[in-house]
């Protein structure tokens, strides 16, 4: 068992502020350790691999699935974690980056950042001696990609050449999940609106359209996220009249393969981008996506941390 965390140790002390940070085999260690803890927890065996190691939480942003699923997930592996809310430490108040990374580099051993900046979140990488962690900025969100992928493979198999359908902004998430498709050979069609099309960076070779019927026309997997993320709410309005054609409904999801399934990261806005049905539907695969943040994280903190 754990074979994954010794085939993986070229990742001790290694950040992880992208996707692409990390190459396919990493990223594969990430996911084959991360489904040995799914099964070790669901026998309730121990895997106290982390025993006396701290995990430290920055969020400046709201959390349900990330701050619960890194906090129990260091639980479960024998560590602590401290949630620290960025308006309670010394930043707001003048700190630098740099000296809050080095003075939390000698309590911690390892720290994630759910925050705005990327370039900020870099900016801790660079000074801090322990292993830094995204867990969201306005840029990316690897571990919900992670996430995401461990959703699809256990729901579809083997994933290189699957073919998948975002439908709506292609934003962090979308970012994120189009870079860890390329590591893994998916084939992603993004449909979105002008305006809303994810960095061209992240879309690479896969494909962009404007229909979201042609997008999810023969797709395994059906996905999308809110319309509005967080820190855009002044632009609520706006959104929610350009971005109207792209929600996934039952007719929209019948284009797909009849057995297709539908991710959300959550939290999701009821008849906005997805309808209840859906949702809650026989095609979904939200909860067991939602489920996955923690057996992930708690493999990139034991690929990580020393």
């Amino acid at each position: 068992m754990l074979e994954p965390l010794h085939a993986g140790e070229e990742l001790l002390g290694r950040h992880l502020l992208r996707i692409a940070d990390w190459n396919r085999e990493e990223l594969a260690h990430t996911l084959d350790l991360a489904a040995e803890l799914k099964e070790l927890q669901r026998q309730r065996e121990p895997h106290r691999l982390l025993e006396g190691r701290a995990l430290g939480l920055v969020f400046d942003k709201p959390s349900t699935r990330t701050r619960i699923s890194f906090e129990v997930g260091m639980g479960q592996l024998g560590g602590t974690a401290l949630f620290l809310p960025a308006d309670q430490l010394q930043l707001v108040r003048g700190e630098s980056i740099r000296d809050t990374a080095a003075s939390v580099s000698r309590y911690l051993d390892a720290i994630a950042l759910r925050i705005s900046s990327q370039e900020d979140l870099e900016e801790v990488a660079r000074h801090a001696s322990i292993p830094v962690l995204n867990a969201l900025t306005d840029e990316a969100h690897p571990c919900q990609a992670l996430a995401d992928m461990l959703t699809l493979r256990e729901r579809l198999g083997e994933l290189s050449g699957r073919r998948v359908a975002w439908i709506g902004d292609g934003n962090n998430v979308c970012a994120s999940f189009l870079e860890a498709a390329t590591s893994f050979g998916l084939q992603v069609t993004v449909a979105a609106p002008p305006g809303y099309e994810p960095p061209a960076a992240a879309l690479g070779s896969h494909g962009l359209v404007r229909d979201p019927r042609e997008a999810v026309a023969g797709a395994e997997a059906v996905c999308t996220d809110v319309w509005t993320s967080m820190g855009f709410e002044q632009e609520q309005a706006r959104r929610r009249l350009e971005l109207a054609d792209y929600r996934i409904d039952r007719e929209l999801l019948g284009g797909a393969q009849p057995d297709a399934i539908v991710l959300h990261c959550l939290p999701a806005h009821i008849g906005e981008e997805i309808t209840e049905e859906v949702l809650h539907g026989s095609q979904s695969a939200v909860w067991d996506q939602a489920e996955n943040r923690l057996h992930v994280q708690k493999a990139v903190l034991a690929l990580v941390v020393r």
